[in-house]
């Protein structure tokens, strides 16, 4: 038989509470245990006593101030309460009348200026510290061992460029890297324009603003409308880029006969037509225009009076001749064009396997992804077009035996795209792998 004893004390009243258990051991397979368990008690009498006194009875009983006694050292704990009757703190003084800002403002600073400054303990002098300095503590050794681990063996060639390097050629090789947060604008323009770091500029040196360049302001476009719809209507095989931007106060019977004359048209592929007022009446004759175009490759119509459904017809009508790989038609009348426009413009651009830039707000996240997923999808399918194209070329060059001359030509032109960011490093291993065979 086993007895344990348990003895809890609280803070504030006095209570002693004792829990006393009996365990009692059989010999057999079977463990019986009782456990018995003394009441709570309070002031040496048990709490159960005090279920069946009315508190109502007691707090009759109380006097005014005996009430307010309790009341500050109890909090009713009740959400309704105002603040005012919650809070303990009593003023038994008498108001003195309306609340005067001003008045108490200029009591408050007057008395802050008369009252005189706490005498410091020891007086300040520049230069000294007062008091005791503080020390940091040192790093806890876990830090340290991984400080010491960071340090990477290149190799004694590696370790030995490295040393005898320069500091322009340091700087060079981070920019190279990636590494910008080592270097400011300056210094990363020099490295890749080949410009020479500027004077000063080191790793200790002083980071100033850059200069600000000012630009003339842009001209003012002094195309001639009339002169390039001849142009069109007639199909120069050299006028290929037509640009209306920011022309004012062009009629509606020249714009239809600019899209007439593009319906006909084999050369020109690029059409600016920014800031020039188009509406959806004329967005139409556009759109027409489009449907029977084959030459067209970029169609700009940005910052003119084109609804939200104006600019569904005009994305439509990518569809028929499937040409058209670029597209901008922002900023227009409607800033915002709604879900359900967005989600129509999404679908038409998910059926278009030859746009590759779209220049166009959207508000909601699934439209943007699902278009960018999209483009980016063209954007693969047209570069490895191009690959097929060169590694064709190649193996032509192979045999009539430029095949040396072919490869440097084509690997440039990849590694130029490369860094304009249209060729992924995939592509590049891909070609690289297949001219080894050669």
């Amino acid at each position: 038989m086993a007895e344990t004893v348990e003895e809890t004390y609280e803070t504030e009243v006095r209570r002693k509470v004792i829990r006393r258990s009996i365990k009692i051991e059989e010999t057999s397979s079977t463990t019986k245990t009782t456990t018995m368990t003394t009441p709570a008690k309070l002031y040496g009498r048990d709490l159960s006593e005090y279920d069946e006194i009315d508190v109502d009875e007691l707090l009759n009983k109380l006097s005014a101030e005996e009430i307010n006694i309790l009341a500050k050292e109890v909090d009713p704990d009740d959400t309704f309460l105002p603040p005012s009757q919650r809070c303990s703190y009593d003023c038994e003084k008498e108001a003195t009348g309306p609340l005067n800002r001003k008045q108490l403002i200029d009591h408050i600073n007057k008395q802050a200026i008369e009252e005189p400054d706490k005498p410091e303990l020891k007086p300040y002098v520049a230069g000294t510290v007062r008091g005791k300095k503080w020390i940091p503590p040192p790093p806890p050794v876990k830090e340290q061992e991984a400080e010491e681990q960071i340090a990477v063996d290149l190799g004694d060639e590696y370790e030995q460029a490295l040393s005898l390097a320069t500091q322009e050629e340091i700087i060079d090789l981070a920019a190279i890297l990636g590494f910008h947060s080592m270097m400011n604008q300056d210094q990363y323009h020099a490295s890749l324009l080949n410009k020479g770091q500027p004077i000063g500029l080191g790793w200790d040196g002083i980071t100033k603003a850059s200069k600000q360049k000012i630009y003339p302001m842009e001209p003012p476009n002094m195309t001639d409308p009339d002169e390039t719809i001849k142009k069109v209507q007639d199909d120069d095989p050299k006028y290929i880029d037509l640009n209306w931007n920011n022309i004012k106060n062009i009629s509606d019977e020249k714009f239809e006969s600019l899209f007439e004359a593009l319906e006909n048209n084999t050369h020109l592929e690029t059409l600016s037509l920014a800031n020039v007022g188009l509406t959806d009446k004329v967005a139409d004759k556009l759109a027409q225009a489009l449907e029977k175009n084959n030459t067209l490759r970029v169609v700009n119509v940005e910052t003119n009076l084109i609804t939200p459904s104006g600019i569904v017809r005009l994305i439509k009508s990518l569809l028929k001749t499937k040409s058209v790989e670029e597209f901008r038609a922002s900023n227009q009348r409607s800033q915002v064009l709604g879900n359900k426009i967005e989600m129509e413009i999404t679908q038409l651009i998910e059926k278009n396997t030859t746009l590759l830039r779209l220049g166009l707000h959207l508000e909601y996240n699934d439209a943007r992804h699902r278009i960018a997923s999209h483009l980016q999808r063209n954007i693969d399918t047209s570069i490895y077009l191009v690959l097929l194209m060169s590694a064709h070329c190649f193996e032509n060059a192979v045999c009539l035996g430029w095949g040396r001359p072919a490869h440097s030509v084509l690997w440039s032109r990849l590694r130029r795209r490369r860094r304009m960011g249209q060729l992924s490093r995939n592509y590049m291993v891909g070609y690289h792998s297949y001219v080894a065979r050669f």
